[in-house]
């Protein structure tokens, strides 16, 4: 199997999703998403997602044809109801939202509500830092994972994303982490390789620690106590607040919220002097980057680093997808009489 390009891939990708029933433009939306996480090296938020979300279309949980609109506005807060629309483009709209708030006020909120799945949430803070702003970003939905002290799923693995823009106007910092041991996608991606998942990822049925990711019942959350905490508190701000509630119907036999979200950008200038602010960002990217490995590492990383240097290589010589995924991606193809790109089809 050789490699594809990200082009080649970003081009197939979208031709799925509009084979699949999503417009065009919401398509090219979303496989930019989901190509951007392969890129990286986050395969667990790439494109062997697609599969799902064309059958999402296909049981109503996400709509082609959605009205999205502004719910609520009051100063520097907007929400925005998704109208089931694709994550990619609702929190793009969000990204839209919270820039504009952001120049005139010096911060903007946006809340989202009834979206769908968002995927890799760092791509949305990226855009914030690359126009200058710091970017913050966290989604929540139904439940995934434990709660710490408690059995069986009780919270999402709700991610949180922050961007600082970088001083010299290159590549931004981004922290992109989920809320659990490890993302859902990247069980998903364990079972595309066939291959075992780390003890302290997940739980069987039984409740017990696995390797097996096809006997995973439900994730652990990060750190126990802490993970299952902020957690806990992304639902309250994603979806509470935003008069969306995902866990508590969940969990006492209502309907549950679906998916929500939120994108908060702040303007340095607010602050004071950007250019001194940009200064102290470097200096202490400089003095982190700068601290003696520990035995085992060539060098001290920075939040966002290697999903460059992946990015970069990646770039170059193309991104080899899992023979799963490849396979699942053919089987999908084949179905919709997608044309298959070079890459894949040999």
């Amino acid at each position: 199997m050789s490699a594809i390009s990200a082009p080649a891939l970003r081009r197939f990708a979208s031709a799925l999703l509009t084979g699949g029933g999503f417009v065009h433009q919401d398509a090219d939306a979303m496989a930019d998403l989901l190509v951007w996480a392969n890129l990286r090296g986050a395969d667990s938020h790439g494109v062997l997602r697609i599969p799902r979300y064309i059958e999402m279309l296909a049981l109503g949980q996400v709509k082609a044809d959605h009205q999205i609109s502004i719910a609520h506005a009051f100063g520097a807060i907007r929400v925005v109801d998704g109208d089931m629309a694709p994550g990619a483009v609702a929190m793009n709209r969000a990204v839209t939202e919270a820039m504009a708030m952001a120049t005139r006020f010096g911060l903007g909120w946006c809340g989202v509500r009834r979206t769908s799945h968002a995927g890799a949430v760092g791509y949305f803070v990226e855009q914030v830092a690359r126009a200058g702003m710091i970017g913050i970003a966290m989604t929540a939905s139904k439940p995934l994972m434990s709660y710490f002290g408690a059995k069986g799923e009780a919270l999402s693995t709700n991610p949180l994303a922050i961007s600082i823009p970088s001083p010299d106007c290159g590549d931004p910092l981004i922290l992109d982490m989920s809320t659990a041991a490890v993302a859902l996608g990247k069980v998903m991606s364990a079972k595309d390789a066939n291959r075992p998942i780390p003890l302290g990822w997940a739980i069987d049925a039984d409740g017990a620690e696995t390797t097996d990711p096809h006997k995973v019942a439900a994730l652990l959350p990060m750190a126990g106590a802490k993970g299952s905490g902020l957690s806990l508190m992304i639902e309250m701000l994603c979806s509470v607040l935003n008069g969306n509630p995902a866990i508590a119907p969940a969990l006492t036999g209502g309907k549950a919220g679906g998916f929500n979200g939120m994108v908060l950008a702040i303007d340095p200038r607010a602050f004071g002097d950007p250019q001194i602010f940009r200064e102290d960002v470097g200096a202490l990217m400089a003095a982190i980057g700068g601290l003696e490995p520990a035995p085992g590492f060539d060098r001290v990383r920075l939040p966002g680093e290697r999903g460059y240097e992946t990015r970069r290589l990646r770039e170059r010589d193309g991104i080899m997808l899992p023979s799963g995924t490849v396979d699942r991606l053919i089987d999908c193809a084949r179905g919709l009489g997608v044309e298959l790109p070079a890459g894949l089809a040999e």
